[in-house]
């Protein structure tokens, strides 16, 4: 007792230093960073676990907080300051994404001035925007490849000179880039060649064999990972196509029934390396259609599919009381039957709807109105990218619609089209479906 009261001073002195030691290290903690405690990797963010629920897109972020959705990721630079301040207004953080070339454009990474402003260029915008509170990390690229050969070395040299500046200058938020599925080669090559603090997968059709992939290449990458985009195939993915090879499209209500599916039973949400995920599209996208990945439409009416993530962000069970479509008939035929009208000839078609009970009063869906549109077919592509450009519609079509039915008069010039239908309700749902066909002139 006496050798302790005669150590007070000293005692005081090491518990002080302790103290502030430990401030420092509170001080110093990352706001954004990836821990593996017991086998299990967690994202913290502001000293608390962080699991993402998220959306790809920057559109509609008061509903997709309202859903229970977390974060956004965005692909490039784009608006960015516009996206931060309505992403903070509504307790959103944002993946924000770094452009740069694909790893085969040679000719641009052995051009060391341009490789120099481009590291310049980005440095200036990840300097800028680093202590925005909604950041949540970066994202170097999108769908790169990272090939063995010793000929990209000065793509990995720029890609590295990425990831080590941002690491230097931000050491408050992760470094990841995205790929497409699950590929060994390119895991391989990036776990030995960059310093990326975590992979995100952009992964549809093949989600269900990713956690079977995950778990059989353990043994060599055992990292944390993202799912960066899901959702329903891509039109290029195993999907139907007509004669004249226009892909087929799903109905709003079959995607609905594939994207709660794929989440219940291919997600792998027991993963201890899962941070989340962000479905796609948060919003109106025109790529093959305007209605292929959209979850709502340009004037933010909502497919069933915006229900369904609400359930996936907050393990609710849908409610969904918006029209859902069962068929969609253009001259008492469906788009697999390879539909072929003459120019100028008098069509039908008609949409039809499965019965919704609601599940309380007030919920019920009346369907208002129903919209009709005709599309000359996008296949317009530059680059080997789909046309993100929305075509303009056939007009001067003569039309009579009656309740779900319509008539109109096929177009004059030969060629591939396609028939979209829209379903309104009073509460902001939308059904939506769409069947092409190909017009024969001079018959």
């Amino acid at each position: 007792m006496r050798y302790l009261l005669k150590n007070v001073p000293v005692i005081i002195f090491f518990l002080l230093i302790f103290s502030a030691c430990s401030r420092d290290k509170q001080i110093s903690e990352p706001k954004v960073f990836i821990k593996k405690e017991n086998g299990k990797y967690t994202l913290y963010r502001n000293g608390q676990p962080f699991y993402i629920k998220g959306a790809a897109g920057d559109t509609y972020l008061d509903e997709l907080s309202s859903a229970g959705g977390n974060a956004i990721r965005i692909w490039d630079t784009t608006h960015v300051d516009s996206i931060l301040k309505k992403a903070n207004a509504n307790g959103i953080a944002v993946i924000i994404g770094l452009p740069i070339p694909e790893s085969h454009a040679m000719f641009y990474y052995n051009d060391t001035a341009k490789v120099a402003k481009q590291f310049h260029d980005l440095k200036k915008f990840v300097n800028k925007h680093k202590n925005d509170p909604a950041v949540l990390m970066w994202c170097v690229g999108n769908e790169l490849t990272f090939p063995f050969k010793p000929s990209y070395n000065n793509f990995y040299k720029a890609f590295n000179n990425i990831v080590d500046m941002i690491h230097e200058d931000d050491p408050d938020h992760p470094v990841t880039t995205t790929m497409v599925n699950f590929q060994r080669k390119e895991i391989f090559n990036m776990k030995l060649r960059t310093n990326l603090d975590l992979i995100s997968f952009n992964i549809f059709s093949k989600i269900n064999t990713f956690h079977r992939d995950l778990k059989n290449f353990a043994w060599f990458w055992d990292g944390a990972y993202l799912i960066t985009e899901w959702g329903i195939d891509g039109p290029w993915l195993g999907t139907e196509y007509t004669a004249w090879a226009a892909y087929i499209e799903p109905s709003s209500t079959e995607k609905a029934s594939t994207i709660l599916l794929r989440y219940k039973e291919q997600m792998p949400l027991n993963d201890p390396r899962f941070l989340g995920s962000f479905i796609f599209y948060w919003g109106q996208k025109q790529e093959t259609t305007h209605t292929w990945y959209s979850l709502f439409d340009h004037k933010g009416n909502q497919t069933e599919v915006v229900d369904i993530a609400r359930s996936t962000f907050t393990g609710k069970a849908p409610f969904y009381k918006g029209p859902k479509i069962k068929a969609m008939h253009l001259e008492g035929k469906e788009a697999k039957d390879d539909i072929l009208l003459n120019a100028a000839a008098t069509v039908r078609a008609e949409v039809f709807l499965e019965d919704v009970s609601p599940a309380e009063p007030g919920l019920a869906s009346t369907v208002q109105n129903i919209k009709w549109e005709i599309y000359p077919e996008d296949w317009f592509k530059k680059d080997n990218l789909n046309n993100l450009i929305r075509p303009k519609p056939v007009e001067g079509l003569s039309q009579e619609t009656t309740g779900l039915k319509l008539s109109f008069k096929a177009p004059q010039k030969e060629g591939p089209y396609r028939l979209f239908a829209t379903v309104y309700d009073a509460n902001g749902h939308i059904a939506t479906c769409n069947t092409p066909f190909y017009v024969l002139a001079g018959q």
